[in-house]
């Protein structure tokens, strides 16, 4: 099993959900409004503000790194759906410009159901 947690836009949350659900990837779970950054220096918004001359946007414009909201979508899949679950997350959140976000995957160890006590695969159908 492994987990997969996707840091997107906001913009792209229902988008993701539905595309997941499509992939036959029903159970998910979304995080609220986080906020983070990568290697650029300030949200884009604001960018795009102070290059059209807005001065409020010029004013926010700083030297110091800013942090812009994203959302993260985390996934509980077995080995078999992995690739299709990334491939999904890719192809449903990449435009080509900074700020489509990063997935990270990482190993599940074990998996238990609450409620039936059920484990591991049994678990996640």
């Amino acid at each position: 099993m492994k987990e997969i947690i996707a840091v997107i836009r906001i913009n792209k949350v229902n988008a993701t959900k539905k595309a997941l659900i499509d992939a036959g990837i029903p159970a998910f779970t979304a995080t609220g409004r986080v906020m983070g950054r990568g290697k650029g220096q300030v949200h884009y918004d604001i960018l795009r503000g102070a290059e059209a001359g807005h001065p409020e946007a010029i004013a926010q414009l700083g030297n110091a790194p800013r942090l812009v909201a994203k959302r993260i979508v985390t996934v509980v899949v077995p080995d078999e759906l992995c690739k299709t679950a990334i491939d999904t997350i890719i192809q449903t959140n990449q435009t080509g410009n900074p700020g489509d976000g990063k997935i990270f995957v990482t190993p599940i160890l074990e998996t238990i159901r609450v409620r039936t006590g059920e484990k591991d695969d049994a678990a996640l159908n």
